[in-house]
């Protein structure tokens, strides 16, 4: 498997997940404190900290710590890596179907 397809596993498996995609969307308005991210959930913190973890892991979001705050932010570059392959896969389908 390749580097590249790695990711895009990481990728897809993050975005599996209906809270990970609330927070992605939340983000996609701006830089947010964990906080302010966990406040629509009902779970303990620590969890919540875990789904950051595997959006921070697979690259969809970083973080910055200043002070006692970890901020969270949107990172579109894995996104649009899967936006791509996801493009590729329906060219691919739409020109097995024109030729039907």
């Amino acid at each position: 498997m390749s580097n590249q397809s790695a990711h895009l596993n990481r990728v897809f498996q993050a975005l599996a997940d209906p809270t990970r995609r609330a927070v992605l969307q939340r983000l996609s308005g701006g830089a947010a404190p964990v906080s302010e991210l966990a406040k629509p959930f009902d779970m303990a913190l620590p969890s919540f900290l875990q789904h950051l973890n595997v959006l921070e892991d697979c690259g969809l979001v970083h973080s910055r710590k200043s002070g006692r705050v970890r901020t969270y932010k949107l990172s579109p570059q894995r996104l649009k890596a899967a936006e791509g392959w996801m493009a590729e896969q329906r060219a691919r389908w739409e020109r097995r179907l024109d030729q039907l």
